[in-house]
């Protein structure tokens, strides 16, 4: 929420625009600072009633936009102010922004998204099903392969079987006394 309502700032803008007062004036009578009074007069000329309206949703520039707007800064001899009117920009101090990331990091930083990442990370997105011929092969494929390993796990637990029985007849033997003398 802002800490002016739209109705305030009107009327501090009614009173500068009548001339019966200057800003500093509007700050004593209102109690509010002067720059927050004077930004509020420049928006008011720039854009209208619009300008004095608080923006609910965060608005993105691509960087194209940005790009042209520090360039028209470097290239004439316009303030931020005058460069953001052209922009449709009534905060100024964007493009003061974008110039100093740009001088600094080059076009990449422009780029860059503002604040913090996200904790959790994204979901995976539902991935749409395969052909159903090919989930037929794959099925076919897998099942092939569950019948050799079980074929394979009947073979291992004969030989152990085998093995286990090999071991206890020449232990019998090794018990039994020799009988043939």
């Amino acid at each position: 929420m802002s800490k002016y309502n739209l109705e305030i700032k009107l009327q501090v803008v009614a009173e500068y625009e009548a001339g019966a007062r200057s800003y500093k004036q509007l700050a004593e009578k209102y109690q509010i600072g002067k720059s927050d009074i004077k930004r509020w007069i420049h928006n008011y000329q720039d854009f209208g009633i619009n300008g004095l309206h608080v923006k609910t949703t965060k608005r993105h520039y691509t960087v194209e936009m940005k790009l042209n707007a520090i360039e028209l800064y470097l290239n004439t001899t316009l303030s931020y102010r005058e460069v953001g009117k052209q922009f449709g920009i009534n905060n100024p101090s964007l493009i003061a922004n974008w110039l100093r990331t740009f001088k600094r990091e080059g076009i990449d930083g422009l780029s860059k998204s503002l604040g913090r990442p996200p904790t959790m990370s994204k979901q995976k997105k539902y991935q749409p099903k395969q052909n159903s011929v090919s989930l037929e092969n794959e099925n076919d494929a897998l099942k092939k392969i569950i019948e050799e390993q079980e074929a394979r796990i009947t073979q291992l637990d004969i030989e152990n079987k085998f093995l286990k029985e090999l071991r206890r007849l020449r232990e019998a033997d090794k018990r039994q006394p020799d009988n043939k003398q």
